[in-house]
């Protein structure tokens, strides 16, 4: 998926949510609705679409608010999840190795893990040395998708497959090309980073 497409489907869900709160004010007649946001009165018996463009105000049934609400909040957690998408897909490593400034797609780094003084990318083709320390790595990393699971392995939440519980309490996580690491006890919570989604029990990584 291209930026492009991602900034497209941005738009249309925003759109989307718009066209919800209209269909969810029934009595109020077709206004202007760009720009409108929706308040709950103090009352908790009404609400009211408002538009800050033109001050434009209808009441409204209030047995429909929750359902703009769900809506909303599920808008506001996917225009978030598409961002991180965004990023992750648009974003470039530069990092010096044996004399030149290679430039690398974030999406290819399946792995980042200290080594000394140096950490190692580890992409689909190649690892490369760069002198850098896992932490500054760790937080450079994370706004791209990339979670810490142990005190020297950060992971690209995209390239992992499998996760596999160990009886001493930590984890067995495996990405792309079958390489397997360890998922220490410190940083287990990190793992309901891994999917936007988790079914079939609520203690998951827990």
């Amino acid at each position: 998926m291209t930026v492009r497409e991602i900034q497209d489907q941005k738009a249309v869900a925003r759109e989307m949510y718009v066209q919800q709160a209209a269909h969810a004010n029934a009595d109020a007649s077709a206004g202007p609705l760009r720009g409108a946001t929706i308040y709950a009165t103090e009352s908790r018996r009404d609400y009211a679409l408002e538009s800050t463009a033109d001050e434009f105000c209808e009441g409204a049934d209030s047995s429909l608010l929750p359902v703009v609400q769900v809506a909303a909040a599920n808008l506001m957690r996917v225009l978030r999840q598409l961002e991180v998408i965004a990023k992750r897909q648009a974003a470039r490593i530069a990092f010096k190795a044996k004399g030149s400034i290679l430039l690398l797609d974030l999406a290819d780094i399946l792995a980042v893990q200290a080594e000394g003084n140096y950490v190692s990318l580890r992409s689909r083709t190649n690892p490369y040395l760069v002198h850098e320390s896992l932490s500054s790595m760790a937080e450079k990393l994370l706004p791209y998708g990339f979670v810490r699971i142990h005190r020297s392995v950060v992971v690209n939440i995209s390239a992992v497959e499998e996760i596999q519980p160990l009886l001493t309490g930590e984890y067995r996580l495996r990405v792309k090309g079958g390489t397997e690491y360890l998922v220490s006890r410190t940083y287990k919570h990190n793992l309901r980073d891994l999917a936007q989604l988790w079914v079939g029990s609520e203690r998951l990584c827990g």
